[in-house]
This record gives structure tokens, C-alpha cells and sequence, in this order.
């Protein structure tokens, strides 16, 4: 079965709709990839989400595409024949979450509390929405119930929004954030497809925090390296640091001891979620050099390089 919640995380943000008009689904949805998002809940809140759901799987396969607000077993079969990969629900219902197990449809219940995790925990859910978010003591509320629950990972949903998103996200036990902000109801009655793109566009920009690290340049030889290090540093009244592959003038130039990657160097992008920026760049058709992607001790990813180089400098991408 495909691993949603690794889906679900690689997007980072899950933008929680309320449809009136299903015309409008597919639309939407083009308009969120656009700006760099491939999912969406539709929420169950009114009579046009199924058939909302069933035009955006026919018009936008690469989305994923699941059902919120989901109160009943026939919501759920409903859900799922529009073509939904994925069911929330605003609480805890058991009944739900078995009939969800049993038609082997991922779940993400509702909980904000110990006994209600616990009982979810009993059925094998470990991926919970946190909801309310903010009303339920946020953050804080997340590191105290992960201390016990170390299993469960949590998406945050109610007053997440993009002045907040990364504060949730920089914790490991957020899976994404659920929010509402980029696609208001008032936007989409009044067809603002270009606001909710830009909203859009900002949002997975924020959350991806691109940031020019260093510029890495290519030298002969260690000497080659102290002597450009030496004139970029007392331009701009920068230290030196010689390390062992390197010399730096301040933090932004890497004068590399020998011929490194690139034809003249490297130019490094920090990111805060390396695995995430990975996942966003591969869904836009963008290629890395696989062999260069370097992992830290706990196996997870902390340098890549994009495959195609720039002016002669290789694109590298790394972890904040």
C-alpha cells in the first residue's frame, strides 16, 4: 500500500478546502500545484465535496487528494468511491477508524489529549491530526504528548498559518500542517485563483527556507586557496579559516584546497527540511546527481547536488 503519510510529508503543508461549487475543484487544485503544493483535503462540510473530489482525481491525477470532516461510515464510502487516498476526521470515532482499517484507507482521527491517542495507539494509528492546533495549547501541547507517545507523529490543524507553520515543522514529530489561509472561502467564491497562488507560492517558500549559505570556488591547490581567501577577507574585513578540504573568508566563501564539484565550484543552498526540498524539486521534474547525496548518522540526508550545473557552479542543497 502506498506510505500516504510519507507523501502527506514531503508536501508539508495540507490546504484544508470547503468547497460549494465542485466545478471549481479541478481549478483549484491546478492552481495549488502551481504554486507547489500536490495536496489537498476536501472537507465533507458541504454537498459538493465527493463530486469535488471525483473532478480533481479525473482533471489532476498527480494530486493527492483525501476527505475531511469526515463524520459517518457512508461519508467514508463516499470518500472513497470520489477516489479519496486519504479520510480525517475532526475527533476519535471508533467506529470510523476500524472501518477505515478495515477498507485499508489511511486515517488521520482527530486527538488532542492522552486517552484519545492511547486509543488510537490500541488500533495500530500512530499518524494523528491535532486539532484544534492552537486552541489545544500548540506547540507546547506537542512536545508534552510526544514525550509519553514517542510513536505518534502529529498534523497540526486550527490557527496554523503561515507566521507559525515552521515552528510546528521544525519539530520531528509533525508530520505537516493542515491550514486554511491560502484557500478562504471568500477566495474561491470570488474565483482570486491568482491570490491563491501567490498565497500558495509564499507558503511553500516560508516553509522551505531557501538561504544562500557559501559560494564554493574552485582552486589549484591549498596555496591557491589561502592566497583568494586572504584577498576576499581583506576586502571585506572577513576572518580566515583554513579547514581541512577548505579555506573560508567569513561564512559566505569557500576557497576549495583542490578541483571540487563543478567546473568552477559550488554555490550552497540551506534548507530547513533537506528531505522535504528534495521531494518539492523531484515533482517539478528537476534531476540530482544521486551519487553526491551524503547521509548523517541517523540516515537521513544532509547534502545533494543538482544535476545540472549553472555558469559552471554546481547547485548543492544542504540541511540548516
Amino acid at each position: 500500500m502506498e506510505d500516504i503519510s510519507q507523501r502527506i510529508y514531503e508536501c508539508g503543508i495540507v490546504p484544508v478546502v470547503k468547497l460549494e461549487e465542485a466545478e471549481l475543484a479541478a481549478r483549484l487544485a491546478r492552481t495549488l500545484m502551481a504554486g507547489g503544493i500536490r495536496c489537498i483535503e476536501v472537507t465533507f462540510r458541504t454537498k459538493a465535496a465527493s463530486q469535488a473530489i471525483e473532478n480533481i482525481i479525473r482533471e489532476c491525477p498527480d494530486m493527492l487528494v483525501g476527505a475531511g470532516t469526515v463524520l459517518t461510515k457512508e461519508q467514508v464510502d463516499e470518500a472513497v468511491n470520489a477516489g479519496a487516498r486519504f479520510i480525517v476526521t475532526p475527533g476519535f470515532n471508533r467506529k470510523i477508524a476500524a472501518y477505515c482499517l478495515e477498507k485499508e484507507v489511511s486515517m488521520f482521527p482527530g486527538c488532542n489529549n492522552p486517552a484519545v491517542i492511547e486509543e488510537a495507539l490500541e488500533m495500530g494509528i500512530t499518524d494523528l491530526k491535532f486539532f484544534p492546533a492552537e486552541q489545544s495549547g500548540g506547540l507546547p501541547m506537542i512536545k508534552a504528548l510526544s514525550a509519553p507517545y514517542s510513536r505518534v507523529r502529529f498534523m497540526p490543524t486550527g490557527g496554523v498559518n503561515e507566521n507559525n507553520m515552521n515552528e510546528y515543522l521544525a519539530n520531528e514529530k509533525v508530520l505537516a500542517c493542515g491550514g486554511t489561509w491560502m484557500v478562504k472561502e471568500t477566495l474561491i467564491k470570488n474565483r482570486q485563483f491568482d491570490e491563491i497562488e501567490y498565497l500558495t507560492r509564499n507558503a511553500v517558500k516560508k516553509m522551505h527556507g531557501f538561504e544562500l549559505r557559501h559560494i564554493g570556488i574552485n582552486c589549484a591547490d591549498e596555496k591557491e586557496a589561502v592566497q583568494r581567501a586572504g584577498v576576499v577577507a581583506e576586502l571585506f574585513g572577513l576572518e580566515v579559516k583554513v579547514g581541512n578540504s577548505s579555506v573560508f573568508a567569513g561564512q559566505a566563501f569557500e576557497m576549495m584546497k583542490k578541483e571540487g564539484c563543478g567546473e568552477h565550484g559550488h554555490i550552497c543552498m540551506a534548507v530547513n527540511r533537506l528531505d522535504r526540498a528534495y521531494a518539492h524539486f523531484k515533482q517539478k521534474g528537476i534531476a540530482f546527481d544521486e551519487e553526491s547525496k551524503k547521509l548523517d548518522e541517523k540516515g537521513k540526508m544532509k547534502v545533494i547536488n543538482f544535476k545540472e550545473p549553472i555558469g559552471g557552479f554546481v547547485l548543492q542543497m544542504i540541511n540548516k
